[in-house]
């Protein structure tokens, strides 16, 4: 069982580890907190995905996930601000690597290229976490809210990725062709992602993403 207590120590407990590690010449203290953090997130997220998935999603209360998560229900809030977000609590981990591989690609490099070397490599980390992300889809698709929040969320990754494109073309503020980059890209992955859940994952991941940018990049009237 995690242990989910220890995070509520008193400031006085925190200042003293502080002022003791400095004392010893450690120095990880910030980084020993944030892995407490993330991992009373990731059992939050467990306890959560086990209910969804044995009592259905709107069947399942913020008090029956905090009990299960032995928390009170107030933290929840701090950690998701809906059930929705639960089920799409790596949304932002895959956006800050899109945006981390992005940042990496030589500006001498198109940028569609770019995008689509960097959407290929985080479709990787999708194939790697397969049969949770099997069950967390087959949630949003059996749930309209769960399915709002997603493309709500998606619409601030193609404000985010539209804001790097207008630094790397070197364009003004929200020029129409990076955000036009911006959601093709994102068209590219989500085409990609219902194809790979629908035939059963057949062909990988990645393929089907390089598949897409290469049949925008030849243009559409080619398909008949």
């Amino acid at each position: 069982m995690c242990d989910l207590h220890s995070e509520y120590r008193s400031d006085c407990e925190v200042a003293t580890t502080v002022l003791f590690s400095q004392t010893l010449g450690v120095n990880d203290t910030p980084g020993l907190r944030e892995r407490k953090k993330r991992e009373r997130r990731r059992c939050i997220e467990e306890a959560a995905i086990d209910l969804f998935d044995r009592d259905g999603f709107d069947s399942t209360t913020i008090e029956a996930i905090a009990a299960a998560a032995d928390i009170a229900p107030r933290t929840f809030f701090y950690y998701f601000p809906t059930k929705e977000d639960v089920v799409l609590a790596d949304y932002a981990d895959r956006l800050d690597r899109i945006l981390d591989e992005l940042g990496r690609r030589p500006h001498s490099e198109h940028s569609w290229n770019a995008l689509r070397a960097s959407f290929v490599t985080v479709a990787a980390d999708y194939e790697a976490r397969r049969d949770d992300l099997i069950g967390r889809f087959a949630i949003m698709a059996a749930n309209t809210s769960v399915y709002a929040r997603s493309l709500q969320l998606q619409a601030g990754w193609e404000d985010a990725l539209a804001h790097v494109l207008d630094e790397r073309i070197g364009q003004g503020a929200d020029a129409i062709e990076s955000r036009l980059l911006a959601a093709a890209s994102l068209a590219c992955m989500r085409s990609s992602l219902r194809h790979w859940l629908a035939t059963d994952h057949d062909t990988a991941l990645p393929a089907l993403i390089d598949g897409c940018f290469d049949r925008l990049a030849n243009g559409l009237t080619a398909i008949n």
